[in-house]
């Protein structure tokens, strides 16, 4: 996937896919994962160990000042089962290549065919996904074993994510007590308790990280992407990238056109708007998704909703409001306010799939047991049982956007940004509000202005939009099609985050046929 509890900053703010704000940065990975919560089984990683030893032609037409990056011999040895893993050199700072240098994790599923076409680079969404997770524990299951025969499929850890320079914020202990703060932000004393405790976290993230924290922005990890494609002697990039992936995948396509091989952008982000206009766009996509399922509830038995879709869709706004003003403590003794339980329940929108599981979470949210909901929220915020979390996508989540996107954070573009957002999702309007706090006081400035994405190559670009996506509405994919130009929209008429791996067999052979023989599907396919 990339891509539950409020960001690190503190904000009431609720992280919703890949752009809104800090929580749910794994929409596909966490909608994949959720449907078995299971790590899957790995596959055949090959030999133990192995080195690759640099192309020259490749290291020599890279930019002079970065050819020892692109001439590093890539060292694979065996780790996690049968996966084999590397560890791969990049500029600290592109601009001063001389200077400091990061290591990117990656880990390898190797192929088992005989006629290998070369490495299939994967990102999963966020910002802040793992890739190297996503491989690991989903790759030999949602990557179809034609494309698996045909390529060494590779994850990695982006910069500033889990594994590769790691944004570090806060103890687990304080990463709890900062998902449990309540903040009034439609109220000028919240709105500053916020902005107060926001300005304290991002001091503890510029401490604890270091350097690296002003060099996640995404520019830097599209650069890292043709280092990775270098050292793995590729000489042209095969990519399949889903939600923030996508926004990954175009910017490496502006910046190295003639680099571009066979690229999927699954879930596509539009990376012309501006993040207000992102957030309104999935508040809008997530109030439809919301009545999509609403409605296919009141046709099932169990369904603890009654009455026509719009009684539905109104009584869980009664009950998020019923838990605003009245937070409840789960069968663990930590209390559930209204922010943990509106992360838990927008998660399994990302997989129509974990309907059911949302179904389950509010009856008994409905019977006054708060406990599945909680279990759902802590799912999106990588909190274990044992109180441990196991990644920092909600840190690095918010560390790339304050570099990607400039944020609105007055107080009163913010107050008016809220009125739209309410307006467009009654629901979870407020819940999409108030994101410019997170970056007001965050220590280094926006790099990007948003633009359309800047294609020149000649080599077609899959982008594959769903009609019912709640995180990238289905009308970006339609706009990135446009704006790259050399391209075809494969379109998946169904619900949730993202189509290939999940949806049906359709998407998998046209997708599969464009990256194993080369065939794009005809622009506008419908599957």
């Amino acid at each position: 996937m990339t891509s539950a509890p409020p960001p690190p900053a503190g904000s009431r703010t609720l992280g919703l896919g890949v752009r809104a704000a800090g929580a749910l940065a794994l929409g596909l990975v966490l909608s994949l994962v959720l449907s078995s919560c299971t790590l899957f089984g790995p596959g055949d990683g090959g030999p133990k160990s192995s080195s690759v030893t640099a192309d020259p032609s490749i290291a020599a037409a890279a930019p002079a000042e970065l050819r020892s990056f692109y001439s590093q011999q890539l060292k694979w040895s065996g780790c996690e089962g049968d996966f084999q893993c590397a560890k791969v050199k990049v500029p600290l700072d592109y601009s001063k290549p001389d200077g400091g240098t990061i290591e990117l994790a990656a880990i390898k599923l190797a192929s088992k065919g005989g006629n290998k076409k070369g490495s299939l680079l994967v990102n999963p969404g966020g910002p802040g996904g793992s890739g190297y997770d996503f491989v690991r524990d989903a790759g030999s299951t949602n990557i179809s074993e034609k494309v698996r025969s045909n390529y060494d499929v590779v994850g990695f850890d982006p910069r500033g994510v889990k594994r590769s320079a790691p944004v570090t914020c806060l103890t687990d202990r304080e990463r709890d007590a900062n998902r449990a703060k309540i903040y009034k932000l439609d109220t000028d004393a919240g709105l500053a308790e916020a902005l107060a405790d926001n300005k304290a976290i991002a001091a503890k993230c510029a401490q604890k990280t270091g350097p690296v924290l002003a060099h996640v922005d995404t520019v830097s990890a599209a650069r890292d992407l043709d280092i990775l494609r270098g050292v793995l002697n590729d000489t042209k990039l095969n990519y399949l990238g889903y939600s923030y992936g996508t926004f990954l995948g175009s910017t490496y396509a502006s910046l190295f056109p003639d680099n571009v091989g066979r690229m999927v952008l699954d879930g596509a982000l539009d990376p012309s708007l501006s993040n207000e206009e992102l957030t309104a766009g999935q508040a809008k996509a997530f109030e439809k998704a919301i009545r999509a399922y609403v409605t296919n509830c009141l046709q099932n038995t169990g369904c603890p909703l009654s009455g026509t879709p719009d009684e539905a869709v109104r009584q869980i706004q009664d009950l998020i409001a019923a838990v605003e003003a009245n937070p409840q403590p789960a069968k663990d003794g930590r209390v559930v306010n209204a922010s943990m339980f509106v992360s838990g329940f927008i998660l399994p929108f990302y997989n129509d799939d974990n309907w059911p599981v949302l179904t389950q979470a509010l009856d008994s949210a409905m019977k006054g047991d708060l406990s599945p909901m909680l279990r759902l929220s802590d799912f999106g915020a990588d909190r274990e049982p044992n109180g441990t979390y196991s990644a920092n996508s909600a840190f690095a989540f918010n560390a790339i956007n304050c570099l990607d996107y400039s944020m609105e954070s007055g107080t009163a573009a913010m107050r008016t940004d809220e009125k739209r957002l309410r307006q467009l999702s009654p629901t979870l309007g407020y819940y999409f509000a108030y994101g410019g706090t997170s970056c007001k006081d965050w220590p280094y400035k926006s790099l990007r202005t948003p633009a359309p994405a800047q294609y020149k190559g000649t080599a077609d670009i899959l982008v594959v939009g769903t009609t019912g996506d709640p995180a990238t509405p289905y009308e970006w994919a339609v706009a990135l099609r446009k704006q790259l130009g050399t391209a075809s929209l494969l379109t998946w008429k169904g619900e949730g985050h993202t189509a290939y791996g999940r949806s049906n067999s359709c998407v998998e052979k046209a997708v599969d046929g464009y990256l194993v023989d080369g065939k794009t599907p005809a622009d506008n396919t419908v599957c």
